[in-house]
């Protein structure tokens, strides 16, 4: 360089240099070489600041594209591409960029060409420099954007070319694990980001229509991107196929270059597109990155909004498309992260419930979107709200719900409400389905956010859902929905419920129980069906227990009656049960059981102020205040009303005196019982009630309404409501104080109708009333004197009494006798006997005396009991001529006929007799005579007279009948009767008469239970011991019980000291040690008949069974608690006595049992004893004695485990089913590592168990199994918490199940119980879980299919012919049945659950598995499995399909069709994912399978392979058709019919004409022709069929090609032979010589024509037909003249049909044609052939007239002698042959003489058929054409057409005679 050389001098020198070598280059290899040193440097200059430089650069670049236009010139891309990346001048970089794009398509891509039954196949050498690109080309993408995006979419472009060369590896294999880093991105994570994103973004694109148009998801900038800003068509111009390139791209992102985080967005787009290759590949890598990825980040859920609901503005993004959102939906729907977003859930909602307008995924106008996706995406909108409102934070939720709300109503409303109202009249089903979502989500937003949305004064919410479940009419569904919505709802107002909402809320809910359906809502609407129930359960629910309105709702549901739902009145009922109440209203923190509890809603139980309760059910002005609506509806409840009242008192006057019971189920059974044999609770009453009523003004006006309704409803109410009326009335009147009841004693005549009635309670409760308010002071004189008048003289018109008179006569002296009995009491020593009641007196014992009338005697023995109870009758009162004796006698006879009223009567008439008088012996001794009574209930009574007559008003039994106010009334003092009855009882007790020890034995019992607490009793309980434990031997069950009862209250009325003594003396007893009472009873003396206590082996029958949970704790105290196992009887009113003693034992029994732990086991186990009784016992026992189960249970688990399981198997039935049931509720709630040591041991015994002798063993044991699956399911559906205790327990459950004592056992039971439980197993196990054992799992389940089916099938299949169907249709319906048999189920939940490594161990089981499958449904089962692999789990699958593959042909050869059609789909499924070769190996199978059959199944077999291929993976076909179609194609010539179909189905699939034979002729050709050589018919005829459809195929024109590989083929196939079916190819022969053009080599001609005449030689009578056919229609396209060979080929066939006309008409025994039609088709055929060889323009008219003159005589003679078919054939040659002779000449005379003949012939056919008149007068008219002016013939014609004309009435023949006529004008005029 000279000093005076400027840079850019210097420069341009460098440049001129570079350019002179480029230009010196003389070959393609030195210019490449060259390039390859100074393309880059010189590049480089363009950056040169001197603008010379820049254009010389550029004018040598223009001269290199020159030169390098040949593609065989490669450039240096990698060193171009570096530069690129490493220089700042965009002109360097845009010329780089250009080069680097000519230089990557020409590397290298195909190595080697193998032939043509193989793939092309690419080496890694050959790609190896394209892909050493990659890491160049990726790096600096995301850097470059920002600088140029126009060059970095160039840059993106050039990747995606790239990336369908690139080889990824196997997933999961090292190789895949080290892309990453193989790519140099481990350490780039801003480079596989931008490359994930933008590789979303073109799973998101689709091409656009004009520039002006964007796709869903992304904005108008990505979509210029990703088509190179519009200077390339990239995606239109055929450079890049786009859905295979999201196919790579999306393979490319499953690979080891991402990770989860940053393919997770990608895999999301994915998974939702249209082409099931980019779905499901997405689906997997979303399964998979979903766990890696966390659903709270902020970051990831905003992007899920953005991507959604697109961003605003011009340039914004439009939202995604419908699938799409449906899956980011789903994902939302499990972020709590997601509830934050206010305004983005709003705008969701709203855009989802918009009238069903949506935004068309291809354009911006608005279209209707419906269908599916509409479904689907609403669907999820409201399954993402109700997340929404279950997850959210309170504060969120508060802001959403109202809007939502809004939003959700006003949708439904848009749809019309509260009616629907569609557009279409009828709103469809997906309408329908989200209307009823719409108001489910409301009620769960409602719940969620009551405050905003429920609770206000107005109940605006609430009310609009009531309306509409009134009056939306939309179907039982919809309803169903707001039922729920109102559910949802129902729980906000229990938890929230505000003072201020109380009282509207009843009003509301008062008002909807008004409404009927048919009524008129309002002036638009009608309700259409009732909302009571709703009604109901919200007062149940939502008002306290304390509101009497919402009771009165109650009372106004039950009120209903038989016109009301049952779950109407059902809940009313429930809601007047508090015990009901609290059970379904709990406490928010605990609950309580009583009114006590101190929590703060505790007073939401309290129960309703009974003032308040019965101003709002009975008013308190006249009785009713009631809405007009529910008037009838509370009268018809009155009674319901008036006795809930009456429990409510009842408790409030208890608890005031602190003496209320408990709440419980019994709670009112339990006041009542309290009431009737408490005395000092009746007292209480009394004093509450009168302290009340004098105090308290409302409880007085309150206690009148009561009355008088009770009353009213008594009188006017009818059945069971007024008998429940009556109850509280009478239960009322004895507890009140008489000056409560004044304000009734005006009302009383009102009773005399009822008193008078016919129905005997009504009778008795009103005589009773009447007697308590017409005896006391205050009553209406008058009335009660008129009133007792008559019925003073009813009474005495007893004699003369018949129907309903005598019922008037009972109720009287019933009224008279309560009258009486009760004003005696009232008045005491001064009441004074007036004449008409000593004349009742005299009347009620002459009626006993002398009345036969057996409802009389009743009253008149009632009459006696109420006079004598209050001292109104006694010995002393008798007058004559009756005496106290002479009654006993008369009461004597009626009791010892049974009659309880008369032994009743006995005892209360003792009562009023002196200690010393002789009546009183007189009674004792009837009394003790009635023994002989066997009526257990009469000794019950005699008992309880005893204890009447012993002791008076002391007796316990008349605590219920003191119903007055003031003292009980006295009775003659007794010192020694109870004593001396006492004693005669318990001698009585040692006699060995039987019906005597069980009179006494009750006797006993009755007074100890109400004379018990007197001293004569208590003074004598060891010996009243002695005598109940003397009747424990007896085999009578009642006396047992009645034994068993007395010592538990014996034991229970004692004091310390006694309790001791009887505990030595039962000691004594057993050990012998008390002389008094040792042997008295044994170890086995029998307690019980046999079944009287049903537990089938005698088992609990001796009394050592009774004491067995005693002895084994070896403490005799416990046999008195036991005692109740015999006392638990139906007889016997409850167990409250027993279980009382045990709870009030002292702390004796604490310090025993810390003794004796070991009665833990043996008691936890009775507690699940199959009897009843003994059930019930024992948990009584435990309730009382274990204070704290749960610990106790947890102190002693090991010890009562080791019990339950040594007895499970004991010999006891009772035992081992007790075992079970306590081993279920053991291992119940309690943590896997407390039994885990056992559960093996439980397994074992429990399924031995299952197999038991024993029915109800069995089904504990399988309830028993039922609950270990439930465990162990709810432990696989928890979370990771109990995932080591889920895995722990499959560990030792699973490999049990699948052992020889599970699924292997011979008890089919036992294989049944196995099989659910492990579907189970299945059905609930969480994937990491489940995991380890899938693949044994899957290969177990695929076995088990056939064991699980029914014997009978197999049965059923071997004879279907006996039962009328076929195998085939026995084994679709096998087939239907696995296919939706559970256990397919569980595979495919199985194979859900598999990754890569299961996989492998899964591909050894699987195959195993079909390999040693037998039966049916196992071998069905693993071709769908196999099928389920291949389409669900593609990618894990796809590295074993080509093993698989080749494992399925043999089992495609089973011996069922069934079975080898199922693998014949599962290889079309399989083929998916094979390799080419292995695909072409499966087709080569198939080829061998068809070509070698021995018979046509495997031919057909082989034809469902390559349909299943064609049909199931339909691009892999598509892409191997060249070796495919050619053999389907010959195959769907098959002669099998079922063959023939299967491969044409197949064809026609897949083609797309006629025309597509001649693609693959060449090949169909030589696979025909290979096998016309088969020694197989089959294959042969095939081939030949083949081969002639061929030729059919090829059109009007086969070309010279086409016709030189045709012609060969067809040659052969015509040989040989003849066969059926030959014709057809014959007649493609013809249709061959017609249209090819090789019929002009004469050669060829002379063949065809050969050939055609050896075929018309043919002997065989049913293929002739068809070749004389053929070979009319080959003369005609022949034009040399074969007149002499047709005429000797025809002209014996027609001779010998002359010869023989009448010959015999025979059937075709295959059901072909008959042997005359055979006949006349040869003749048809032959004349036709004959009379079309002749060839008049060939020959001389001499000879031609020789030859029509043969022809004709045959022609005449044929129409002569056949019918219509044969005469028609004839007439069309004819035709054809006068139609070929030359019109321009003239006729010889000889020619015209023959015609003239014929043409005579042919106008005499007046008499044949249409048709054939028809076919003569077209030869007629061919023949017109030759007749010229002045010849014989045209004379002839003119005259017959004439003539013919006007005879032939036929409109067809007139138009032939019409083109006639025209014909001889054409020739010279007529």
């Amino acid at each position: 360089m000279t000093p005076a050389e400027t840079p850019e001098a210097r420069e341009l020198n460098l440049v001129g240099k570079v350019e002179l070598r480029i230009a010196l280059a003389d070959s393609e290899s030195r210019l490449e070489s060259l390039l390859k040193t100074y393309l880059a440097p010189l590049l480089l200059k363009l950056a040169s600041e001197h603008v010379s430089v820049r254009n010389k650069v550029i004018s040598v670049c223009q001269h290199i594209n020159t030169r390098t236009k040949s593609t065989a010139i490669n450039l240096p891309v990698a060193v171009l591409l570096k530069q690129y990346h490493d220089t700042p001048s965009l002109l360097v970089r845009h010329f780089d960029l250009l080069y680097v794009q000519q230089g990557i398509e020409r590397l290298p891509l195909k190595a080697v060409e193998l032939k043509q039954t193989e793939v092309l196949l690419l080496t890694d050498v050959c790609l190896q420099e394209r892909l050493d690109l990659f890491p160049t080309l990726i790096d600096g993408l995301s850097d470059n954007f920002a600088v140029s995006a126009a060059h970095n979419a160039s840059l993106f472009s050039l990747f995606l070319r790239l990336l369908h060369q690139l080889k990824l590896p196997e997933r999961g294999s090292t190789e895949d694990l080290g892309l990453r880093a193989k790519l140099s991105l481990d350490d780039k994570p801003q480079v596989t980001s931008f490359l994930a994103t933008w590789l979303g973004k073109l799973l998101l694109f689709n091409t656009r229509r004009s520039g002006t148009d964007t796709c869903p998801g992304l904005s108008f900038e990505d979509c210029d991107f990703l088509e190179l800003y519009g200077k390339d068509d990239l995606w239109l111009s055929g450079n890049l196929n786009l859905v295979e390139t999201k196919v790579v791209s999306v393979k490319f992102l499953a690979s080891g270059a991402f990770t989860d985080s940053e393919r997770f967005l990608p895999a999301l787009f994915a998974s939702s597109d249209l082409n099931s290759r980019i779905s499901q590949i997405g689906d997997d890598i979303l399964k998979r990155a979903t766990p890696s990825v966390s659903l709270e980040d902020s970051d990831l859920i905003e992007r899920l909004y953005s991507i959604y609901l697109g961003t605003p503005g011009r340039q914004g993004t439009p939202p995604v498309r419908v699938p799409l959102q449906i899956k980011i939906l789903g994902l939302l729907s499990r972020s709590k992260k997601a509830t934050a977003f206010i305004p983005q859930i709003v705008q969701i909602v709203k855009f989802g419930l918009e009238s069903s307008l949506f935004n068309d995924s291809n354009s911006s106008d608005g279209r209707r979107k419906q269908g599916l996706e509409a479904s689907k995406l609403r669907g999820q909108v409201f399954a993402f709200t109700n997340w929404a409102s279950r997850v959210g934070s309170p504060t969120n939720v508060r802001k959403l719900a109202p809007i939502l709300v809004q939003e959700l109503r006003d949708y439904i409303e848009s749809q019309g409400w509260p009616q629907c109202q569609s557009d279409i009249s009828r709103p469809g089903s997906a309408e329908l389905s989200s209307r009823g979502y719409g108001y489910e989500s409301i009620g769960l937003l409602a719940k969620a956010s009551p405050e905003e949305l429920l609770l206000d004064p107005s109940l605006n919410l609430l009310r609009w859902l009531f309306d509409s479940l009134g009056q939306d009419a939309s179907g039982k569904d919809i309803s169903i929905s707001i039922d729920q919505a109102l559910g949802s709802v129902i729980g906000a107002f229990e938890d929230t419920m505000l003072d201020n909402l109380e009282k509207p809320l009843t009003d509301f809910l008062l008002h909807q129980m008004t409404l009927d359906a048919n009524q008129k809502g309002d002036a638009t609407t009608t309700i259409v069906r009732s909302t009571r129930y709703a009604s109901v359960r919200f007062a149940n629910r939502c008002l306290p227990f304390s509101n009497p309105v919402a009771r009165f709702i109650d009372v106004l549901a039950i009120g209903a009656g038989s016109d009301e739902r049952s779950e109407v009145i059902d809940e009313g009922q429930k809601g007047l049960d508090p015990y009901w109440y609290r059970s379904f209203n709990l406490l928010k923190i605990g609950n309580i059981a009583d009114g006590k509890g101190k929590h703060p809603q505790a007073t939401k139980y309290n129960l309703p102020d009974w003032t308040h309760l019965v101003e709002q059910f009975f008013g308190l002005e006249d009785g009713w205040s009631i809405l007009r609506r529910g008037r009838q509806r509370v009268l018809r409840a009155r009674g319901v009303a008036a006795n809930f009242c009456r429990c409510v008192l009842l408790y409030q006057a208890l608890l005031s005196q602190e003496k209320a019971p408990g709440i419980d189920v019994d709670w009112e059974k339990n006041i009542g019982a309290m009431i009737s044999k408490d005395d000092g609770v009746r007292r209480n009453i009394r004093e509450f009630l009168k302290a009340s009523l004098k105090i308290d003004s409302n409880f007085r006006s309150s206690m009148l309404s009561y009355l008088r309704a009770t009353f009213t409803g008594l009188v006017e109410g009818a059945g069971e409501d007024a008998s429940r009326c009556g109850d509280c009335l009478l239960e009322m009147c004895s507890l009140a104080p008489d000056s409560a009841l004044s304000s009734l004693a005006s009302h009383i005549p009102t009773l005399l109708d009822l008193i008078y009635s016919t129905q005997y309670p009504l009778r008795n409760l009103a005589s009773h009333v009447f007697g308590l308010l017409a005896s006391r002071e205050g009553s209406s004189n008058r009335d009660i004197e008129r009133m007792l008048d008559t019925f003073h003289a009813k009474t005495l018109s007893w004699k003369t009494a018949i129907g309903s008179e005598t019922y008037q006569v009972h109720g009287s002296i019933l009224a008279i006798a309560y009258w009486l009995s009760r004003k005696r009491h009232r008045l005491g020593e001064s009441f004074s006997y007036s004449e008409r009641d000593r004349t009742f007196i005299a009347n009620v014992l002459n009626l006993l005396e002398e009345c036969r009338d057996q409802l009389l005697l009743e009253s008149a023995v009632v009459a006696i009991d109420q006079l004598s109870l209050f001292a109104a009758l006694s010995p002393r009162q008798i007058m004559g001529p009756y005496t106290s004796t002479s009654v006993v006698e008369k009461l004597k006879e009626k009791a010892i006929s049974g009659s309880e009223a008369s032994i009743a009567a006995l005892g209360k008439f003792a009562m009023q007799c002196d200690e010393d008088e002789d009546v009183l012996g007189q009674i004792i001794d009837v009394l003790f005579k009635l023994h002989e009574v066997k009526q257990a209930e009469a000794q019950f009574a005699v008992g309880s007279a005893l204890s009447c007559l012993s002791v008076g008003w002391r007796s316990a039994c008349l605590v219920g009948c003191s119903d007055m106010e003031g003292l009980v009334p006295s009775t003659p003092p007794r010192s020694t009767v109870l004593q001396s009855v006492l004693e005669r009882i318990l001698e009585n007790c040692k006699k060995t008469k039987p019906a005597l020890r069980q009179a006494s034995v009750i006797w006993l019992l009755c007074l100890v239970q109400y004379c018990g607490e007197l001293p004569e009793i208590k003074n004598q309980l060891r010996i009243i011991q002695a005598a109940f434990k003397g009747f424990l031997a007896d085999r009578d069950s009642l006396n047992q019980e009645s034994a068993s009862r007395g010592l538990s209250l014996v034991y229970e009325k004692g004091d310390a000291d006694v309790k001791d003594d009887l505990i030595r003396d039962l000691v004594g007893s057993f050990t012998g040690t008390s002389a008094g009472l040792s042997g008295t009873i044994s170890g086995e003396t029998e307690l019980f008949e046999p079944g009287a206590l049903p537990t089938g082996d005698g088992s609990i029958t001796t009394y050592k069974d009774i004491m067995s949970l005693a002895s084994e704790v070896g403490d005799p105290s416990l046999v008195y608690r036991f005692m109740s196992l015999a006392s638990n009887n139906a007889i016997w009113s409850s167990r409250a006595a027993f279980s009382h003693f045990l709870s009030s034992s002292d702390s004796g029994i604490d310090r025993y049992l810390a003794q004796n732990p070991k009665l833990y086991p043996a008691l936890f186990r009775y507690r699940f004893d199959p009897n009843t009784n003994v059930r019930n016992s024992m948990n009584d026992i435990w309730s009382a004695l274990v204070k704290d189960p749960a610990a106790i249970i947890d102190q002693y688990f090991n010890s009562i485990m080791d019990d339950l399981l040594k007895n499970i198997l004991g010999r006891e039935w009772r035992v081992r089913q007790a075992s079970c049931a306590a081993i279920a509720d053991l291992v119940q709630g309690r943590p896997l590592e407390k039994y885990e040591t056992y559960l093996s041991q439980i397994w074992t015994l429990t399924f031995k168990v299952c197999d038991d002798i024993k029915g109800s063993v069995r089904s504990a044991a399988v309830a028993l199994v039922r609950t270990l699956v439930g465990i162990l399911t709810r432990s696989l559906e928890a979370g990771e918490s109990s995932k080591k205790s889920a895995s722990s327990m499959l560990g030792q459950v699973l490999p049990f199940l699948l052992s020889p004592s599970g699924l292997e056992s011979s008890a089919e039971d036992v294989q049944a119980l196995s099989l659910k439980a492990l579907l189970e197993i299945i059905k609930s196990g969480k994937r990491k879980t489940l995991l380890p054992f899938i693949p044994n799992l899957i290969s177990r389940l695929i076995g088990l299919l056939t064991s699980i089916e029914p014997e009978a099938v197999n049965y059923l299949h071997l004879n279907a012919d006996k039962y009328g169907t076929t195998h085939q249709e026995i084994d679709d319906i096998r087939l239907r049945s696995v296919r939706m048999s559970p256990m397919m189920d569980s595979i495919e939940r199985c194979l859900d659950i598999l990754d890569e490594g299961s996989m492998k161990e899964l591909q050894q089981s699987l195959e195993d598995a079909i390999k040693t499958a037998v039966g049916l449904p196992s071998k069905v089962g693993s071709s769908r499995v196999v099928v389920s692999l291949s389409t669900r789990h593609n990618f894990l699958f796809k590295p074993y399909a080509d093993h698989f593959l080749r494992l399925l042909r043999k089992q495609i050869l089973d011996r069922n069709d069934t079975v080898s059609s199922s693998y014949a789909v599962a290889c079309g499924y399989l083929a998916r994912l094979a390799s080419d070769a292995e695909l072409l190996s499966l087709v080569a199978f198939c080829k061998k399978l068809y070509f070698d059959a021995e018979d046509e199944k495997h031919r057909a077999l082989s034809g469902e392979v390559m349909n299943a291929v064609g049909k199931y993976a339909t691009d892999r076909f598509a892409s191997l058709a060249a070796d495919i179609l050619p053999f389907v194609f010959f195959a769907k010539h098959d002669p099998y019919d079922h063959s023939k179909e299967i491969f044409l189905e197949t064809w026609n699939d897949n083609v797309g004409g006629s025309r597509a034979v001649f693609l693959y002729l060449k090949e169909i050709i030589t696979l025909a022709i290979e096998h016309l050589e088969s020694q197989k018919w089959a294959v042969k005829h095939t081939a030949a069929l083949a081969i002639a459809d061929a030729v059919d195929s090829s059109g009007s024109e086969i070309s010279p090609a086409n016709a030189e590989i045709l012609w060969p083929a067809i040659k052969k196939a015509v040989d040989g032979k003849t066969w059926e079916g030959k014709q057809l190819i014959l007649k493609a022969f013809v249709k061959f010589a017609e249209n090819s053009p090789l019929r002009s080599n004469k050669d060829v001609a002379d063949q065809m024509r050969a050939i055609v005449v050896r075929e018309s030689k043919r002997s065989n009578a049913t293929y002739r037909p068809h070749a004389l056919a053929c070979l009319g229609d080959f003369v005609l396209l022949d034009t040399t003249d074969m007149f002499h060979q047709v005429y000797q080929i025809t002209e014996p066939i027609v001779r010998e049909r002359f010869d023989n006309p009448d010959e015999m008409d025979v059937d075709s025994h295959g059901g072909g044609l008959s042997s005359k039609v055979i006949t006349e088709t040869t003749l048809s055929n032959a004349l036709k052939a004959v009379i079309q060889s002749v060839n008049p323009r060939a020959q001389e008219d001499s000879e031609l007239c020789k030859r029509l003159s043969d022809v004709l005589e045959l022609a005449k003679k044929a129409i002569s002698r056949y019918g219509r078919h044969v005469q028609e054939a004839v007439f069309e040659a004819e035709k054809i042959l006068f139609e070929k002779m030359a019109t321009e000449n003239g006729i010889s005379a000889p020619l015209d003489t023959l015609l003239v003949e014929y043409a005579k012939m042919l106008f005499g056919q007046e008499d044949t058929a249409e048709p054939v008149r028809v076919k003569a007068t077209g030869v007629i008219a061919a023949i017109a054409v030759r007749a010229r002016k002045g010849t014989q013939l045209r004379a002839l014609l003119e005259q017959e057409i004439v003539a013919v004309g006007m005879k032939d009435p036929s409109i067809s023949v007139q138009h032939g005679l019409d083109h006639a006529r025209e014909a001889l004008a054409r020739s010279g005029g007529v």
